[in-house]
């Protein structure tokens, strides 16, 4: 009889290894090489006209890499996945790899600062216009698309803003026009499931939840396997016509061979081929090993952050906390839809003081860390307009969810009562700014 499908604290210890077959090791091995033996002239001949798929170099392919990306995409059901060096490399590929220079995409305002920075002068200057919309209105990127539109792009669970973005309305608006939905999942690793939803893509910062010990930078693309590239071929040109790099492949037409992974397979052989933005063996290790606990620290954050933000609501000092809990109308139905196991470990707030107050609070912390980063095992603190987003103009800025005053916290899994005791010695170090 058929098993059931493993659920995903089981997948986030078994999917994609078993045990090495030659020692018995149970652990994954590192596998720090930069190449590999081939068995003859045939076989070379042939992993590299891709008739059949193996290791030639780790700037392509590693084994280490290869468990993580199995991982990766059994956790959200999709097809294949493609690791590389860092988030960022990850959210630039997702677009590289269907946008060209004259081509556009229409994506979220709501952002993290370094993908608006990316998207908004780094893409442009490579001829890729991304067009900002706000997500609250889905079918604001019906009206921002025109012929040369490649793809949608959206952030679950926006950071800053913490607004979760409408994945089944914006996918369904796309799908017949040929056009994917990309959606950094970074801030709610199992939480949400947009494949299940209608999304084409995702994108993560293995950096952040799914290293989870912040030691090691990396990034991953998951290609759901299910959408159509040839439905509406004039709309995806990267995909459906002849590519010069491979001899003339047709990448929807050469990849069936090999299952749905057109899109996943062309970012692998020519972008992280051409490119080289590679994951080391041992950062691939490391994300491997943090996806195995994800599912009991995933939980853990989720739970700390919600009595954080029922405890902020009632500082005197604090004006107003962003968290999806506290949402109202449409997008505590998003929240509540798309993240049905928790809201994840990420809230902001702002303080009476606004940015000074902000400041005094963050100097005055001493468990939590003042750094540039979320997802931690350790809860993590900054103030984003002087920081993460202080390369956007004031209106940018705004339009993220960021405020002068605004300060966010990515709560980690240490004891809440001692999360709770910093946070107020912290607040009472901040005097609100009075």
């Amino acid at each position: 009889m058929p098993r059931k499908p493993l659920r995903p604290e089981t997948l986030a210890l078994h999917a994609g290894w078993r045990a090495d077959p030659t020692t018995g090791a149970v652990a994954p091995p590192i596998y720090q090489t930069t190449s590999y033996q081939f068995r003859d002239t045939e076989h070379a001949a042939n992993l590299f006209a891709l008739k059949e798929l193996g290791n030639i170099y780790t700037r392509i392919m590693n084994p280490t890499t290869d468990i993580l990306e199995q991982r990766l995409a059994a956790l959200d059901g999709g097809a294949a996945a493609l690791a590389v060096a860092s988030g960022q490399a990850a959210s630039a590929f997702a677009v590289q790899n269907l946008a060209r220079a004259g081509d556009n995409i229409v994506s979220s305002t709501d952002l993290y600062g370094g993908t608006w920075n990316l998207f908004a002068n780094t893409l442009r200057d490579q001829g890729i216009e991304v067009r900002f919309v706000d997500p609250a209105d889905p079918d604001a990127f019906a009206r921002a698309t025109d012929a040369r539109t490649r793809a949608y792009y959206g952030e679950t669970l926006a950071n800053p803003k913490l607004a979760v973005f409408p994945i089944a309305e914006v996918a369904a608006i796309g799908r017949p026009l040929g056009i994917p939905l990309i959606v950094d999942n970074t801030a709610a690793p199992l939480l949400a499931r947009p494949l299940d939803h209608g999304a084409a893509i995702l994108v993560y910062s293995t950096t952040k939840y799914i290293g989870g010990h912040g030691t090691s930078i990396g990034g991953a693309i998951v290609d759901g396997g299910t959408f159509d590239w040839q439905a509406v071929p004039e709309r995806q040109p990267q995909l459906n016509t002849p590519d010069a790099s491979y001899h003339g492949a047709v990448w929807a037409e050469a990849a069936k061979p090999l299952g749905p992974i057109a899109y996943i397979l062309r970012a692998r052989v020519v972008l992280l081929r051409d490119l080289g933005a590679a994951l080391s063996p041992f950062n691939a290790f490391q994300a491997i090993q943090g996806i195995e606990t994800l599912p009991l620290r995933i939980a853990r954050h989720s739970e700390n952050a919600q009595a954080v933000v029922d405890h902020l609501r009632e500082r005197p000092e604090v004006v107003r906390v962003i968290h999806p809990s506290q949402q109202t109308g449409l997008l505590r139905e998003r929240a509540d839809r798309y993240l049905p196991n928790g809201f994840g470990g990420l809230l902001g707030f702002e303080l009476k003081g606004g940015q000074e107050a902000g400041r005094r609070f963050i100097d005055a912390l001493e468990l939590f860390y003042h750094v540039a980063n979320i997802g931690d095992a350790r809860s993590l603190a900054i103030h984003p307009a002087s920081t993460t987003h202080s390369q956007l103009t004031p209106e940018d800025r705004l339009a993220t969810g960021v405020s002068d005053g605004y300060v966010r916290l990515s709560i980690g899994i240490e004891h809440i009562d001692d999360i709770l005791a910093d946070l107020d010695q912290a607040l009472d170090a901040a005097g609100g700014g009075n």
